[in-house]
């Protein structure tokens, strides 16, 4: 478990409906990058989305990331590492040949293989853009979760600390890798089994935590943030988030 500090983080009040963005797009590497927080930071936060790309829950998480700790401010950025073409919430779950052809299309230029060297070139062109930049840490969703397990294991010294919630594809001997401090928050849509084994396998300061009630994805694009559960899941899965990078970063 982390050392959380009780009293580093308040959460903004979470939009329902019509979130007004508080950051703006900027180019990393030829990829539109949605970045928000203090541009003269010292710490920031490489955000990597699901498959559902830029999706309003999930940019006001990263402004929330930004902005949540009253501590300690982070930039926060996130690439489109889909170049504007994310896969389709009208795609899932698919339920016949034709639309199983389609995701498996769509996957193939979605390897995390393909798209995990860019990272060390994305944080040195934002380092450009905010100089004061001097620790990083990651916060993946779904696929951008296992891009974290991934990266905490074979990408020594980029990234500080780790946070993945619904991460896609667990694998427990990825957890004997990984190096840095690393938060799992496991929705009902990852199996118990295998959270539990991933979590036994790290060997770094962890804090793993299921929501049992909550569907895969409710910190992102499949937060349905009109329901007063999720909404309640959401602001509390953001705020262990923040506590952590707090205690870490």
């Amino acid at each position: 478990m982390s050392k959380h500090s009780e009293a580093c983080c308040k959460i903004p009040p979470v939009v329902s409906e019509g979130y007004e963005l508080k950051g703006r797009y900027i180019d990393l590497c030829g990829l539109k990058t949605y970045v928000t927080g203090p541009p003269d930071a010292s710490k920031a936060i490489l955000s990597v989305y699901d498959i559902f790309g830029f999706f309003p829950q999930t940019l006001q998480g990263a402004d929330i990331l930004a902005t949540g700790d009253t501590e300690q401010s982070y930039q926060v950025f996130m690439p489109d590492f889909f170049n504007g073409n994310p896969a389709l919430m009208d795609w899932y779950p698919p339920v016949n040949d034709e639309q199983k052809a389609i995701v498996g299309e769509w996957f193939k230029e979605a390897q995390w293989s393909i798209h995990k060297p860019k990272i060390p070139g994305l944080l040195r062109e934002a380092e450009k853009t905010n100089p004061n930049i001097k620790a990083w840490g990651i916060m993946g969703y779904c696929w951008g979760g296992k891009m974290a397990s991934i990266i905490g294991g074979d990408e020594p010294g980029l990234f500080k600390v780790a946070v993945q919630t619904s991460p896609a594809r667990i694998d427990a001997d990825e957890a004997a890798q990984v190096k840095i401090p690393t938060m799992l928050l496991a929705s009902k849509g990852e199996e118990a089994e295998i959270v539990k084994e991933y979590e036994e396998r790290l060997t770094v300061p962890k804090h793993v935590e299921r929501f049992d009630d909550q569907v895969h994805g409710w910190m992102s694009a499949r937060a349905d943030l009109k329901n007063d559960r999720v909404k309640a899941a959401y602001e509390r899965s953001y705020a262990l988030a923040l506590k952590f990078f707090h205690d870490y970063l």
